[in-house]
């Protein structure tokens, strides 16, 4: 019985994963990684700093330098980007859906605490979650980890079987898969159907999805609160 769904939040409900890697690329450009452009870092963006920086650069974000190149970026993205993003059609639509069927809305992101509340007010959704799960709740492993959906489902009160997860990324469906929870991924991330194929059913977006939500893995049978 279906009673959670666990959400991605960048690429997924809002536009965000272009400004999340031109933010990193502008950071390292200016602090000595000139070679690394915004489309080297774009494939990444899913998973959090403590697996994209090193890959990156070699540098460990728990290390000085990596917690002060983290920093940075942060308030760059904020700053610079953050204003400027904005939800994907359907996104509201959607998550007034899975509430209507009585389904709790979980956020499962790697994001950090402090960027999550502008997100969800930039998506215009923040009403409409339940419970909010990002990468300080994942002891420090973020995506492809499962730590991030292990402690959603925590939050969600649900098991693994009693929830499914939304992203848009392989990252998303790796983490979900290992922590045995089922994943609806969306192209709107940037990811084609071939490095998703391991989610339950793709689509294009928030929009089709709720154009489709009847036949859809959250509108088949009957679900509890």
């Amino acid at each position: 019985m279906l009673s959670a769904v666990l959400l991605d939040v960048d690429g997924t409900l809002i536009d965000s994963n272009e400004a999340h890697a031109r933010a990193w690329a502008d950071v390292l450009r200016d602090n000595g990684w000139p070679g690394i452009t915004w489309q080297d870092v774009l494939p990444l963006v899913g998973m959090g700093g403590d697996k994209l920086l090193p890959k990156l650069t070699g540098v460990e974000i728990d290390s000085r330098r990596g917690k002060a190149l983290a920093e940075e970026r942060t308030e760059h993205f904020l700053t610079a980007y953050a204003p400027t993003i904005r939800a994907f059609p359907g996104t509201r639509d959607l998550l007034e859906a899975i509430r209507e069927r009585g389904l709790k809305r979980v956020i499962a992101t790697s994001a950090k605490d402090d960027e999550l509340e502008i997100l969800l007010d930039r998506a215009g959704v923040a009403d409409l979650i339940t419970r909010e799960t990002t990468s300080d709740d994942a002891k420090g492993k973020s995506k492809p980890d499962p730590n991030i959906i292990v402690a959603a489902l925590a939050k969600a009160h649900a098991a693994a079987g009693e929830a499914i997860m939304i992203g848009d990324t392989p990252y998303d469906v790796e983490a979900a898969t290992k922590a045995g929870v089922r994943t609806i991924a969306f192209r709107c991330g940037g990811w084609g159907d071939e490095p998703l194929a391991g989610a339950a059913a793709i689509y294009a977006g928030p929009a089709e999805l709720v154009a489709r939500f009847g036949e859809s893995p959250l509108g088949v049978g009957e679900h509890e609160q």
